[in-house]
């Protein structure tokens, strides 16, 4: 979605966007929403501070477990409401009326506080408002997080959103402090409501300049995918983990709620006054704000990433159960009584509060990752019901405690709360040792399944998980597809994991971590790989094994290589110590390598062409061996065909680079030329674009390079793409999205992948107005149609120039859900085209999925497009990007050959076959171009035009023509040439 400022930002600004990570059509948005999370955030700041005040000067903390008890009803309704009013009205207007639902009661609380019969009921009643509200204002704000961003934007810019909370404790607590010198307690509230006020204008502001980021209709139950996990063992383990997370969520609640009671309750027993209570809770508030700001900001992810996620989540619980025992002791008459108690208390409120919400919060998405996606969504409403369920707990449970206190008199209430924090807090750290556990096992096995997304996933934990599956008795089978794993996602450390464990594991599986850790040698673990070297050692490990020891010592002894260069070795040994020798040796070491190898490459054995071949990929140059090159390209052998390829790629032999596009035609070589392409990297991009970009090549070549261009990857490659993109058309634009897109679905596999798909070239600005193209040629289509019509145009030729419109429609149509899968999420935009496939009822289910995930500008027109509506409908839809005119058939006709380098070969041709059969004049300029069309049959739609239009131009062009390369063309400018003898040199009428 595009930002509402639509020039380019200043200099300065565009500084400020980079340090932010934000994109600059992202920062209206962002700013506006920071303002209002902001404000709303201060408004129920200073709410909390007052109400706290007021509650405990008027009942006591004793009457907090009521507060906490009704508040979790209060809480599930809020949120029952929330979700009817979705029904009721589109959302942009659900937003609006949820932030005047939690401002206005405000209002009301101001007056019942000077109506004394009220006002006990009130300070109840505002209290238990703001412990509800709370967690009403983060749903707003994630739904509207969710609607003005997609899934990309929101990764960069709710960070620095959220941190609008961090912002408004610290500004909140600091000014509280300052307006309580000239404001009492309870007029404070006219601030609250002011600013809240003020928080919903901006939302209201922010809902109306965005309409289009918003779902037009009411929300209906759409069910996008319905996944079946068939394994029992995967529903088993996703079970287990769910209930180990609702358990640690919910202790984690109810141990928030616990601490915050003891708190209050000894603030309440220091006998502070309201004002001076409000006071301490201002600057305690600040100071709080700031210190967890600062941490957000520049803390909390450096310690997940070096300590990992487990061990940072638990020092909360484990800072806990100290500071609960230093209260209890400090607790006893004889160390200081409730002096140094509610100091103590201070301190554990400040500390859990800290680390709540900076490390844990942090924390808790990659919590949700290794549930699949599918689920993803109803496992997280699950943990939020259960949330607020754990506060009503706590709330009961307090109200037992202190009944049970009144009626036995040795029972001591603060140290029972005590033992009670330090009983739930050790049960928190044990469900986190129980639930690292559960997600190591359903990190690897979903991540075995292709199920998991590794953008967001722990790296550090996921590595540990994976060291321990491989040490664990199992299938070669699993223990390989998690070597596989390892390599996608941290292809450069995996010698740190795979090395140390090398001696252990079978055969098959040290041919697959030797081959793996040779893309990156690392010389600390040499020693690992050289304890492989034994005579008995199987040929293709110990022809990896010493490859590896020779790459990464320098100093290593050439004398031991020579042994391995006797003809009784095996080859593909005697090929390695060959190509070592070739770099390390001296001059005559290097010839006599030179001398073997060149005897392994006119063997008659096959096997010893084909490991000569390998031996001259890892050799550095191929000095004399270049004459066999020629040969060995042209070997009867298809297997030393394949491995001369590869090594013209590993040599970077450049004279023999057109011999890689050459194989690419074969259907038995392409394999083995497109992995050489992609090894060669961007040397070959100008090659392959300029096979791509040639109209005279076959469509399968010319896909075929542009398949290898994406997967080479890099960013000059993925820039090429996105250029290309821009200028392509119809087939072309095809590929490209395509492979885009791929690129697009495949980047969270990508460990060191932080960057979009071309964001210079493409970006998001981009993508839309290719979209708007592909809506400007469906609207030209679409005027095409209406011109065109049956009742207007009859005959055999107009029915097939209405079904290639059609057809050109059908296309433009695909390429747009290819578009939209750059911009949202692939999945969802994939559901939404199946279901648009289907009956009357799937259409309207594929419509309400698209309605509630564009947020385009031009979502009217692409939803009325989906509709299926008549072509009428769908030009005025379009209007505001392609005006219509309607015109007679044959100016629409001549229309629609100007825009012949948008038109399908076959629309082309059918536009020239009416013009035939109704005998209508086409301008020169468009004829000459259409007769070098690379399709032949476009060709001869355009020579049975001239043989009707012009025939002494006919005359004159046949002769040009006759070694036509396509056959049927060929044929029939025989016939020609037979039926009219000569040729003249006339112009051709218009």
């Amino acid at each position: 979605m595009q930002s509402a400022p639509s020039h380019s930002p200043p200099p300065w600004l565009q500084k400020i966007f980079t340090v932010l990570n934000l994109r600059p059509e992202e920062g209206h948005r962002t700013l506006l929403l920071f303002a209002f999370y902001t404000l709303m955030s201060m408004g129920i700041m200073w709410l909390e501070v007052s109400s706290a005040a007021l509650f405990l000067e008027q009942y006591g903390a004793n009457k907090l477990p009521l507060i906490y008890l009704f508040s979790a009803v209060v809480g599930v309704s809020l949120g029952s409401i929330y979700s009817w009013l979705q029904r009721l009205m589109p959302l942009r207007q659900v937003i609006v009326l949820i932030a005047l639902l939690i401002t206005l009661p405000i209002s009301l609380f101001r007056i019942g506080l000077d109506v004394v019969v009220w006002a006990p009921m009130t300070i109840f009643a505002m209290r238990l408002w703001m412990e509800s509200i709370t967690n009403l204002n983060e749903l707003n704000l994630a739904v509207l997080a969710n609607q003005l961003f997609n899934i990309r934007e929101i990764k960069r810019t709710f960070p620095l959103i959220s941190s609008g909370n961090l912002v408004a404790d610290t500004l909140s607590g600091f000014t509280l402090f300052a307006v309580l010198g000239f404001l009492d307690i309870k007029n404070v509230i006219y601030l609250v409501l002011g600013i809240m006020l003020v928080a919903t204008g901006v939302l209201f502001y922010i809902s109306n300049t965005y309409q289009h980021a918003f779902p037009d209709s009411k929300r209906r139950i759409v069910e996008v995918s319905n996944v079946n996990f068939a394994a029992r063992r995967l529903r088993k383990l996703i079970r287990r983990y769910v209930l180990l997370l609702v358990s640690f969520f919910v202790i984690a609640q109810m141990l928030l709620y616990l601490v915050e009671y003891q708190y209050l309750n000894q603030l309440t027993v220091q006998n502070f006054s309201v004002d001076t209570m409000a006071k301490f809770l201002g600057i305690f508030t600040g100071v709080l704000g700031l210190a967890e700001l600062v941490t957000q900001l520049f803390t909390s992810s450096r310690l997940i990433e070096r300590w990992g996620l487990f061990l940072t989540t638990g020092f909360l619980p484990a800072v806990v159960a100290v500071l609960s025992c230093l209260c209890l002791v400090v607790s006893l008459p004889a160390l200081g009584g409730s002096k140094w108690l509610f100091i103590g208390l201070v301190i554990l409120k400040f500390i859990d509060e800290w680390l709540r919400y900076t490390i844990v919060v942090s924390s808790r998405p990659v919590l949700f990752q290794p549930i699949p996606a599918q689920r993803r969504a109803r496992v997280q409403s699950l943990v939020g019901v259960s949330e607020a369920v754990a506060i009503g707990l706590v709330g009961v449970g307090i109200w037992v405690i202190l009944a049970l206190v009144q009626h036995i008199s040795w029972m001591q209430g603060d140290t029972l709360f005590l033992l009670i924090t330090l009983g739930l807090s050790l049960l928190w750290l044990g469900s986190i040792f129980l639930l690292r556990s559960q997600y190591l096992n359903l990190l690897v096995l979903t991540a075995e399944r292709g199920l998991l997304n590794f953008t967001d996933a722990n790296l550090r934990v996921l590595k540990q998980a994976i060291i321990e599956a491989l040490d664990k008795p199992g299938p070669e089978a699993d223990k390989r597809s998690l070597i596989e794993l390892l390599t996608q996602i941290e292809p450069r450390s995996i010698s740190e994991v795979l090395a140390p464990m090398l001696s252990d594991l079978s055969p098959g599986l040290q041919q697959q971590s030797l081959e793996t850790m040779l893309v990156y040698p690392d010389p600390t673990f040499t020693g690992y790989v050289d304890a492989l070297i034994y005579p008995a050692q199987e040929p293709q490990i110990l022809a990896l094994a010493v490859r590896y020891v020779w790459l990464t010592q320098t100093d290593a002894d050439v004398n031991q290589l020579k042994p391995y260069l006797q003809p009784t070795v095996d080859p593909v040994v005697r090929g390695t110590a060959s190509s070592m020798l070739l770099k390390r040796g001296s001059t005559i070491e290097r010839a006599r390598a030179t001398y073997i190898l060149k005897q392994m490459l006119t063997h008659q054995e096959e096997r010893e062409r084909v490991m000569g071949c390998r031996a001259l990929g890892e050799a550095d140059y191929m000095q004399g061996l270049r004459l066999h090159v020629d040969n060995l390209l042209q070997d009867d052998s298809l297997r030393v065909r394949r491995s001369m390829l590869e090594a013209i790629a590993a040599t970077r032999l450049e004279k023999y680079y057109p011999n890689l596009l050459q194989a690419l035609i074969y259907k038995n070589t392409r394999k083995a030329a497109i992995q050489a392409l992609v090894d060669l990297g961007d040397d070959v991009l100008p090659m392959l674009t300029q096979l791509a970009n040639n109209r005279y090549q076959s469509d399968a070549l010319r896909q075929q390079a542009w398949n290898v261009i994406g997967q080479i990857g890099t960013l000059r490659a993925m820039n090429l793409l996105a250029s290309n993109l821009l200028t392509s058309w119809g087939e072309p634009r095809r590929w490209l999205l395509r492979i885009l897109v791929k690129l697009s679905d495949e980047e969270g596999l990508r460990r060191s992948s932080d960057i979009e798909i071309a964001p210079d070239q493409l970006g998001r600005q981009g993508v839309e107005k290719l979209l708007n193209q592909e809506l400007q040629f469906i609207g030209q289509l679409c005027s095409g149609l209406v011109d065109c019509s049956a009742d207007k145009a009859t005959g055999e030729t107009f029915d097939l120039l209405r079904r290639s419109l059609q057809d050109m429609k059908t296309d433009a149509m695909e390429r747009m859900f290819l578009l939209m899968r750059l911009l949202y999420t692939s999945s969802t935009i994939q559901a939404a085209e199946l279901s648009l496939d289907g009956s009357a009822s799937s259409r309207a289910r594929g419509l309400e999925i698209l309605d509630n995930t564009l947020d385009i500008p031009a979502k009217r027109a692409v939803l009325t497009l989906f509709e299926q509506s008549s072509e009428e409908a769908t030009i005025a839809a379009v209007g505001p990007l392609v005006s219509y005119t309607p015109l007679s058939p044959q100016e629409r006709l001549r229309n629609l050959i100007e825009l012949r380098h948008f038109l399908s070969a076959w629309g082309l041709a059918c536009c020239f076959h009416v013009a035939t059969a109704e005998k209508w004049s086409i301008r020169s300029d468009h004829v000459r171009a259409s007769l070098n069309h690379p399709m032949g049959f476009v060709r001869e739609a355009v020579l049975s035009y001239l043989d009707m239009a012009s025939p002494r131009t006919l005359k004159y062009l046949l002769p040009k023509m006759v070694n036509d390369p396509n056959r049927l063309v060929a044929e029939q400018v025989q016939k020609m040439l037979k039926k009219y003898g000569g040729h003249g040199a006339v112009g051709l009428k218009t």
